[in-house]
């Protein structure tokens, strides 16, 4: 198993809503938790993304922080170098848009994204807003999803991904499905923070990153999920 991981945090002055950084304190905790070293980077939006991590996340934000973190994505290129070299990535909301080929903007018009997940999203018609629950692909061996949306978004996914999940309850995508990944980079639509609702879906990320992981504790994660998942899904 790795002993040293590296996070990098992205551009939490623009995209980091409804708890996303949370995202970073959970993988942090899971990773000391198995006795491995951590070190934590936040890049700011002025701050070239470093090619050297091993996870990336990034959370998210309104329409025009949106808008301004894809054009400085793209500009730099240093995320996709690093997913090129095999780092994996979680990108919650606005940021798993920009991870597409293009997002709808303030106005609903078309705004490029950075094209690492063959994904196209624009505007729905009503705003999708609370508890969301999905099945995850069981080729991943993830529990059921837990978390909260609050997006305008309407997400299709092209041949080069797979739904991460299928929605039991909420919107996700639009069409039934919920996020989305390939290789190792994971979208979604999940906060909450989604991986505080989700340890296997931490875990997951970990382990694409350090091989095969301990057993930890997980007592308050599953009160958590149990809570969360029984006020939404049928008895």
């Amino acid at each position: 198993m790795t002993s040293h991981l590296r996070l990098v945090w992205i551009y939490p002055d623009l995209l980091s809503t409804y708890g996303d950084q949370g995202n970073v304190l959970v993988l942090e905790q899971r990773a000391r938790a198995r006795g491995m070293s951590v070190e934590t980077v936040h890049v700011r939006s002025s701050d070239p993304v470093p090619e050297q991590g091993d996870i990336y996340l990034i959370g998210g934000g309104e329409d025009r922080p949106q808008i301004l973190g894809a054009e400085r994505l793209r500009k730099d290129g240093g995320l996709h170098r690093a997913i090129g070299r095999g780092a994996a990535l979680l990108a919650v909301c606005a940021g798993y848009q920009i991870m597409g080929t293009v997002f709808g903007g303030e106005e609903g018009q078309p705004v490029p994204g950075i094209g690492l997940l063959d994904i196209s999203s624009g505007r729905g018609e009503r705003r999708a807003v609370g508890e969301l629950a999905a099945e995850v692909d069981p080729a991943l061996g993830v529990p059921t999803l837990t978390g909260f949306e609050n997006h305008m978004g309407v997400t299709r996914l092209g041949p080069g991904v797979r739904p991460l999940s299928r929605t039991i309850v909420g919107t996700g995508n639009g069409d039934g499905t919920e996020g989305c990944y390939a290789g190792k980079v994971i979208g979604t639509y999940l906060h909450g923070p989604a991986l505080a609702r989700n340890p296997g879906l931490a875990d997951l990320l970990l382990a694409w990153t350090a091989g095969p992981l301990a057993p930890i504790d997980d007592t308050w994660y599953q009160r958590l999920r149990e809570e969360r998942l029984a006020a939404v899904l049928p008895g």
